[in-house]
């Protein structure tokens, strides 16, 4: 059986990272509260390269854009840390005979080493990141790439497991996927229910743990 997982916010708490990341990267860099704001409102959702040349224009700075967004990929890496029993939970299932993919937006440099920082890519059997194609999901070629990458494909059914309504599930179902919600904001109004919705990612894996088909 196959198991997709979101990352940030799923699988990782993105918010605590950013925070951490961008605090640390303010104080190297002697930069402003000011400076600190807009890098805190301009990462919310999501991160780029394009951010820091745009905080470069935006605030007459002299600092080299792509070096800062190098500095702030590896300050990431040293925050980010993963939900309790991520990494318990995973092996398990892969133990039980599941194959297990993460499918996340996101730069792939920046995605890939908090997979490598907090120690998912080692038990996982694939990866799939929007930047590698620049796609997003709930693009359903995305969720195709990340079943490929594990050696199976979305013929053979599955599950998908995040946090966001629209991207992880209502993505995971267009590409014909079971689903697991992971609670954390409001569900939009009209958008189909998931199969199932949890408080944590530990009761996500207990639940694909008495699945057999």
């Amino acid at each position: 059986m196959l198991a997709l997982f979101d990352l940030d916010n799923t699988l990782v708490n993105r918010g605590i990272a950013v925070t951490e990341a961008v605090t640390a990267l303010c104080n190297d860099y002697g930069y402003t509260s000011v400076i600190r704001d807009w890098l805190h409102t301009r990462l919310a959702d999501r991160a780029n390269p394009a951010d820091f040349a745009q905080l470069v224009t935006d605030h007459g700075l002299h600092d080299d854009p792509g070096r800062l967004w190098h500095d702030y990929v590896d300050r990431i890496a040293t925050a980010v840390t993963c939900r309790p029993g991520v990494l318990d939970g995973l092996a398990q299932l892969r133990s039980v005979g599941w194959t297990i993919g993460i499918v996340t937006n996101g730069a792939s440099d920046i995605q890939r080493a908090k997979l490598t920082a907090t120690g998912i890519t080692d038990v996982v059997d694939g990866i799939a990141v929007s930047g590698d194609l620049e796609i997003r999901k709930p693009d359903r070629e995305l969720f195709e790439l990340a079943a490929h990458r594990c050696g199976s494909e979305l013929s053979g059914g599955g599950w998908m497991v995040g946090d966001n309504p629209a991207g992880d599930i209502g993505g995971g179902r267009r590409a014909g996927l079971r689903t697991i919600w992971l609670r954390g904001r409001p569900w939009p109004a009209g958008l189909p229910q998931p199969d199932h919705s949890v408080n944590v990612i530990t009761e996500a894996v207990a639940l694909l743990l008495t699945e057999t088909e």
